[in-house]
């Protein structure tokens, strides 16, 4: 987090400390802020000391920089006097502002407790006095600034084009057309044609989405500015590309199925997640937050306030978007961009800055007021699917209203197998739910097309929605029976309704047994080259769902599952049951264990420093912090290896950079080793070691890496964004984070001919893997084996199944030799 240092300077001490006491407690104390003021003489203690000034800003300096406040007169000459004690390259991270002293020294303070940056404080620093004149109608709007307003008169960049992705844009396609905005300086527009709206802002997450635009549907996007063609060829790229969403459909064997009998206690509701849940009921109901509108007199302390719950509420989502990668992978996860982007709407933050400013309602009330005219926008849409994404709004609305009055997150803490009955599960709530607790999910609201639905079946917990609301008074305890493929929920199910279930459930599992039938047969190339195909997992359920897949082993387990939701790191003993459990269900499949691989943007707070850095994906992660706390990494090393006994278990590196983090890691396991021996413990003393090539200094030095490991597995997600310097949580840059970058394709090329020559494999378990189309590319160049989420494995197996060796090597040659992704994805994406 960016950490700014404060300094007021003024003639008077008791001036200065006051101003000091009223900043400080609008953070709390969170920001360093220091006093020079008056001077050490009793007759006349009026006055400013360079010397006061140098020692004040020695006090609270930071490299993110230093804001120097002044009243009048000789304070501003001891400031810049003081700045000639400094070294040149501190001197250069001091900012002297022409704010006022007590108004600017609260906007300072308040900006920089938010994290914003140096030029960010600055800016509200400088604009303090705004608010004070609107209050005394000096200025008509202050804070309103319509940065996205039209010029007229510059002929536009026009394109008409049609959305051919099967759900038009939704949430997930919304932010990536957002985002790929935002990259811009010109002002983009667009229209739905085939629904004849008005146009509205192209970097509106909200104005987009509530478009209504389906599939078929024509859009008229105009751009005016110095990159207009630029915008507009990204977008064209994005949309002709589907924004990167498929639709692999895994057609199932149909078997006839017996209707199931009525019952006195069953009810019909609508089928949102398939399979059978049997299990005692545990009720689930939002906590109410609960707001009083009133009249403030300070709208920009109000302004700042909610700026601040904003912020928390991008931390929290942050971190709800590292456990849902690490739960139902990235490409689901990706509905929690969509949340980030809400928190940054410019035009619903404008919304509620005029309420705040011009009618003066304290911030929660302004928040959820505006929070309501955009769920009604999604409401009075004609697409059923579209108004659905209201649930979307409301999660994230109510996350800052708790903020804002200061109550705690509410968990839902199941401990034995249940079912989850309720009026609606968030989103937010969905992807935190444990499959091996939560058996079902029951609701009397919601829809088969919701954000909740769609996680629920990647989770693969049967769900059925909209229920009768007398569901709602069964008590806890009481054993429930659904069918998540039926739409049925039974209270107290009797035996013959138990028994059919049972069966249903049997004759469900042969289905899909019968349709992975092939998924369970090597991937081989028509010319008889074999392409093994893993899976990512994270979780024991993982593990269940992978083998059931046809995964021929784990390409990477992320530990870090084992981490979160906790207030301590997990035991060695804890450990050692999950990785046994694991490799008990893989049998004689291989289990790659990834070591804890924390930092940038999988945080954990009870595991510490990494929370403080101003960019954690360059700081403190990986194999970094692992080394850093040593006891963290030989107790899950010993773990590993007690469980690699009878087992066929590889241990991977992450993050590693250099040749020193690989040998200090391989000392650590070394010493592991040698310490189990002493005590007669068993596991495979020659159990294979890995590194995970994410980092261009890796791929620099992979022919040194690969004489000291068995092999290499490519983790193209990190690796694109630091090839291609740009954090891919920022939604106004991921998109350049693509592995088909020219760029990137080369690393991996470099990567496997160091490897090959010293006679090691190469896998690659980055999401490129599950896009069927890219895997001629990727085994073109040479990857032995592909690691992927669960679901991609049986289409995968089956387009390995189609190539040769020899055309995908002249596919991969022609793909390097192009000037950006998108001349790659052409290479391979079908265009019409």
């Amino acid at each position: 987090m960016t950490v700014v240092g404060i300094v007021i300077v003024s003639h008077s001490k008791q001036l200065a400390l006051g101003v000091q006491e009223l900043a400080a407690q609008m953070v709390q104390g969170k920001i360093s802020l220091a006093v020079a003021a008056g001077v050490d003489d009793p007759t006349n203690p009026l006055g400013t000391d360079p010397i006061q000034v140098y020692q004040a800003i020695s006090s609270v300096f930071s490299e993110d920089g230093v804001i120097v406040l002044m009243d009048l007169g000789s304070a501003l000459m001891s400031a810049e006097m003081a700045l000639e004690f400094l070294l040149p390259a501190q001197r250069d991270k001091i900012y002297l502002c022409d704010a006022p002293l007590v108004e600017g020294a609260i906007a300072a303070t308040v900006a920089a407790s938010t994290g914003k940056n140096i030029q960010e404080v600055l800016r509200e620093a400088q604009g303090s006095l705004l608010a004070k004149s609107h209050q005394l109608n000096l200025i008509a709007h202050p804070l309103h600034n319509d940065s996205n307003s039209i010029d007229g008169t510059v002929p536009p960049e026009e394109l008409r084009i049609q959305i051919k992705n099967r759900l038009g844009l939704h949430a997930r396609p919304a932010a990536q057309f957002v985002a790929t905005a935002c990259r811009f300086e010109a002002k983009i527009q667009v229209q739905n044609l085939t629904r004849n709206t008005e146009a509205v802002r192209g970097d509106s997450i909200n104005q987009v989405a509530t478009l209504g635009v389906r599939q078929g549907h024509e859009l008229l996007i105009t751009a005016r500015g110095r990159d207009a063609r630029e915008a507009i060829t990204a977008l064209q790229s994005l949309i002709i590309h589907n924004f990167g969403e498929q639709d692999p459909v895994l057609e199932l064997p149909t078997h006839p199925i017996s209707p199931l009998p009525d019952n006195p206690g069953q009810f019909t509701g609508i089928a949102a997640s398939p399979g059978i849940a049997i299990a005692p009921v545990v009720h689930y109901q939002l906590a109410p937050v609960s707001i009083t509108e009133y009249h403030i007199e300070n709208v920009e302390i109000e302004w700042q306030r909610l700026q601040h719950a904003i912020q928390r509420a991008k931390q929290e989502i942050t971190m709800l978007l590292s456990h849902a990668s690490v739960q139902i992978g990235d490409a689901e996860a990706a509905i929690f961009d969509a949340h980030l982007l809400f928190l940054a709407d410019p035009v619903m933050l404008d919304a509620v800055r005029r309420y705040i400013i011009e009618d003066r309602l304290n911030a929660e009330a302004a928040w959820q007021a505006v929070v309501e005219e955009v769920t009604n926008s999604y409401r009075q849409l004609e697409d059923a699917y579209l108004k659905e994404r209201v649930d979307d709004v409301v999660d994230v609305g109510r996350r800052v209203l708790r903020i804002l009055s200061g109550n705690l997150p509410t968990e839902l803490h199941i401990s034995e197998p249940s079912i989850v009955v309720g009026t609606d599960l968030t989103p937010s709530d969905t992807a935190k739910l444990d499959p091996s607790k939560v058996l079902g999910i029951c609701m009397t609201a919601g829809s088969a097309t919701s954000h909740s639905a769609i996680i629920a079946r990647t989770l693969g917990i049967p769900a059925v929605v909209g229920v009768d609301s007398q569901v709602l008074t069964v008590e806890n305890g009481t054993v429930i029976a659904l069918d998540g493929e039926g739409g049925k929920v039974w209270i107290e199910p009797e035996g013959s309704v138990l028994t059919a279930l049972e069966t249903k459930r049997q004759i469900w599992q042969t289905n899909q047994a019968e349709a992975r039938n092939k998924a369970h047969q090597p991937a081989t190339t028509r010319d008889g080259q074999r392409i093994h195909v893993f899976a990512n997992i994270g979780s024991v359920a993982d593990a269940k769902a992978a083998v059931g897949y046809g995964a021929e082993g784990v390409g990477l387990l992320r530990t870090e599952f084992l981490y979160l939701e906790q207030i301590k790191p997990p035991t060695e003993e804890e450990q050692l049951q999950v990785y046994q459990d694991i490799a008990q269900i893989l049998g004689e499949r291989p289990l790659i264990i990834r070591t804890l691989d924390v930092g940038g943007d999988k945080q954990i707070p009870y595991l510490g420093s990494t929370l403080k850095e101003t960019n954690p994906f360059l700081g403190v992660r990986g194999i970094r912090f692992c080394l850093e706390h040593p006891y963290l990494l030989k107790t899950q090393l010993r773990a590993i290896l007690r469980a690699s006994a009878n087992h066929h278990i590889k241990i991977m590196w992450p993050m590693i950079s250099t040749l020193t983090e690989l040998r200090a890691a391989k000392s650590i396991l070394n010493q592991s080793m040698a310490e189990l021996k002493k005590d007669g413990v068993e596991f495979d003393a020659k159990l294979p070691v890995g590194v995970m090539i994410e980092t261009p200094a890796a791929v620099a030095i992979a022919d040194h890496l690969a004489k000291e490991v068995d092999f290499f597995s490519i983790g193209t997600n990190d690796l694109s964004q630091y090839v291609m310097a740009c954090d891919r949580t920022n939604p106004k840059v991921a998109n350049l984070t693509d592995a088909l970058q020219p760029a990137v394709l080369r690393m991996i090329q470099q990567t496997v001919e160091a490897a090959h020559a010293a006679n090691i494999w190469v896998g690659l378990c980055g999401e490129i893997a599950a896009e069927t189309l890219v895997a001629p590319i990727l085994i073109g160049l040479g990857i032995d084996e592909l690691s992927t989420n669960p679901q991609a494995i049986a289409p995968l197996k089956q387009v390995i199944s189609q190539l040769t060796i020899t055309e995908s090597q002249v596919l991969a040659r022609v793909a390097l030799n192009q000037d950006s992704a998108s001349r790659v994805r052409e290479l391979v994406y079908p265009i019409g």
